[in-house]
């Protein structure tokens, strides 16, 4: 069976909770990082010694596969179970998604979380208005990008799913989740519809369903 390891409110554990759902797999997770701790123990830091969430063991004996960084076991677990389909085959279309979830957590992540981190996790005394401003401005020009990307195509790797949607995705969920007393997001309507057909599928359930924290 396969086990995670991460609670549910990391963007990166929901990646992979939702990749291993969209795929149909058994799995069972345990809670760690943050307040539930776990990560800097021994036996954890045998299989991450990153100390961070999320982390998979997969398989038994010489088959066994421990992994770390969560668009990794996305293309593992994507390569693994649906191989031609979420995991392109056709080398253009494969590094086209593998662009994109590159992208997710080298620039897209970059740019939003400053904005998650002060409005969702900072009480507003400790807040810091330039970061929250620096982070709003860096990432609208990124989600219009976005906006743009997707009125030429329905998915972000082409005409279907695939494991590129899923960070992108994961990363449109915090950022529309973000609290509407303090941000008011500009209208992107291309991406508004692909985030529609993401929440559509049984897969996102318990993922891009719950709200932020």
């Amino acid at each position: 069976m396969l086990n995670i390891w991460g609670r549910i409110s990391s963007i990166n554990v929901r990646k992979v909770v939702w990749c291993a759902q969209e795929l149909g797999l058994d799995f069972q997770r345990t809670e760690a990082g943050g307040r539930f701790g776990v990560v800097q123990t021994p036996e954890y830091l045998a299989l991450n010694p990153n100390a961070m969430v999320p982390t998979i063991d997969d398989g038994e004996g010489s088959e066994r596969v421990t992994l770390w960084e969560s668009n990794v076991i996305v293309r593992y677990l994507c390569a693994k179970h649906s191989h031609g389909k979420f995991y392109p085959s056709d080398l253009p279309a494969r590094f086209d998604a593998e662009r994109w979830m590159d992208w997710q957590q080298t620039t897209l992540n970059r740019a939003s979380r400053d904005a998650f981190v002060q409005w969702v996790r900072t009480v507003p005394a400790d807040r810091e208005p330039a970061l929250i401003a620096a982070s709003v401005h860096a990432s609208e020009g990124l989600f219009a990008m976005l906006d743009a990307h997707l009125a030429r195509q329905p998915f972000m790797a082409g005409d279907r799913f695939t494991m590129a949607d899923i960070p992108i995705g994961c990363e449109a969920h915090r950022w529309f989740g973000l609290p509407p007393a303090e941000y008011q997001r500009p209208s992107w309507p291309n991406l508004e519809r692909w985030y529609g057909e993401l929440l559509s599928r049984p897969g996102t359930r318990g993922v891009l369903d719950l709200p932020l924290e």
